[in-house]
């Protein structure tokens, strides 16, 4: 290649620099504090601990309620005393014959930091006397109910507790299930009087705490949830626990994130003071979770690291290199004869995608260098140009993966970074480099992203497809509606 003159004018390697920080200033916008959230709505907390109290049994404890001895304890001393204990002589059996718990109910207190979870039961008992072979049964309907808030220790560590276990503030609802004879439905009366007060205090002593510890196991298994690594080739994206929140029916689960590389070497940190904090509303979603878009971008800088590739143009699109060779006989007859059938052309990508909102789409900006040069043997190119380039960021699931795929490109701004062929108008070139970009630069990159970001956190909490948007701060991955 013939050495043709360098013009006198022209952009500098640090003007391309300038207008990386441009543009990734024009990106970043209102982040959102914290780094990302897992916010649970009742639906979940309710679906979660109730599998939670199958777990431990739940049912099985109703059933072993100790209630003769419970009515015994209850009716010791006083001036009816031995008027009670009379009656109970004529109790040959007293136990539990089926139970049930129905539909757990999470609702806000007043203040909307705490919930109030109730916890509705429901048995049958019978007994024996020897008035009669039969069973005399009772309906028991009993409410047990707690509060869970936020408990911040000492050394300003938070978490989430449950306390306050006890019966509701309602009266025990116990009746006969079937008529007797006066006789025994007047003894069944009795025996209602008396578990009316014993009753309440069975749930607190006997259940409580395992409703306490199905609510331990819960909070583990929530945790547990958010230390799942997402692998992004050789990197992972982990999240942190940080603290809980409760804000109105909605638990959050604030999270740092970090980018941990294949020796375990943290890369990068997101873990953001949680002094003041901007949560995200559920919007009637059983879950949401929230990630900063700077979480978001770090993960697809992950997977589409920069990186340069090296197309011989006439070979592999011959069709875009008479584009080229016409273009620039529009700024060099010369030059555009200098172009052999070995013309190479180099993308390097100066900048990891980002991700920006635009009117309620995705889209997804990229700075790119692009170098011509006329053989495989030329060492310095004929120019080189910079370009703002967009794409269509198109979000979709595949199991448990949360996809991206970059649809269509176009050369938003195009600068001329150097020029070895005297000053043009870079325009000249858009239609050249759209498809250059398209044809070679898109396929690459759709790629690497195929391996997807994992979301397994969905799958664990029940739900088998998700939905996702972006908003100027986050992108919001929620379950997908049926």
């Amino acid at each position: 290649m013939g050495h043709l003159p360098t013009p006198k004018k022209m952009a500098s390697p640090r003007t391309f620099t300038f207008l990386c920080g441009l543009l990734a200033a024009n990106l970043v916008g209102a982040t959102l504090s914290p780094p990302a959230v897992l916010s649970l709505g009742p639906e979940v907390i309710e679906q979660r601990l109730t599998q939670k109290l199958k777990d431990h049994d739940a049912v099985d404890t109703l059933r072993q309620l100790p209630l003769l001895s419970a009515m015994k304890k209850e009716s010791a001393g006083g001036i009816f005393g031995s008027l009670v204990r009379s009656i109970l002589k004529h109790i040959v059996q007293l136990k539990v014959i089926s139970a049930s718990i129905h539909q757990l109910q999470v609702q806000p207190l007043h203040d909307g930091r705490e919930l109030m979870i109730n916890v509705p039961l429901d048995m049958v008992a019978g007994f024996n006397t020897p008035l009669v072979k039969t069973i005399v049964e009772l309906h028991m309907e009993v409410e047990a109910q707690a509060i869970i808030h936020v408990e911040t220790s000492e050394r300003d560590h938070s978490r989430l507790v449950l306390s306050n276990c006890s019966n509701s503030h309602g009266r025990p609802r116990i009746s006969l299930l079937h008529k007797r004879s006066f006789l025994l439905n007047s003894l069944a009366d009795k025996v209602i009087s008396l578990l009316v007060p014993a009753l309440p205090k069975l749930v607190k002593s006997e259940l409580c705490p395992v409703i306490e510890a199905a609510f331990e196991d819960m909070r583990e298994d929530l945790l547990n949830l958010t230390n799942v690594p997402v692998s992004l080739n050789s990197d992972h994206l982990e999240f942190d626990f940080m603290s809980p929140a409760i804000d109105h029916n909605v638990v959050h689960l604030i999270l740092g994130a970090k980018l941990v590389d294949s020796e375990g070497k943290v890369t990068k940190l997101f873990n953001d003071s949680v002094d003041s904090l901007n949560l995200p509303s559920l919007y009637h979603s059983p879950f949401s979770l929230t990630m900063r878009k700077d979480i978001v971008n770090a993960a697809v800088a992950a997977l589409l690291p920069p990186e340069e590739l090296m197309v011989l143009l006439d070979y592999v699109l011959p069709e875009t290199a008479r584009r080229l060779k016409s273009s620039i006989k529009v700024i060099s007859e010369k030059a555009a004869n200098q172009l052999g059938r070995t013309q190479i052309v180099k993308i390097l990508t100066q900048k990891t995608p980002e991700l920006l909102a635009d009117q309620g789409h995705a889209k997804v900006a990229q700075l790119i260098m692009l170098e011509v040069f006329a053989t495989n043997e030329a060492y310095h190119p004929f120019f080189t140009l910079g370009i703002e380039a967009t794409s269509e960021a198109q979000f979709y699931t595949r199991g448990d993966l949360l996809m991206l795929y970059f649809n269509k490109i176009s050369s938003d701004q195009i600068h001329l970074m150097n020029s070895a062929i005297g000053l043009f108008n870079p325009e000249l070139l858009k239609d050249f480099t759209t498809k250059i970009l398209a044809s070679v630069l898109l396929p690459n990159e759709n790629g690497k992203l195929r391996s997807g970001i994992s979301v397994s956190m969905v799958k664990a909490l029940g739900f088998e497809a998700v939905s996702w948007s972006l908003t100027e701060d986050a992108l919001v991955v929620t379950p997908a509606s049926s």
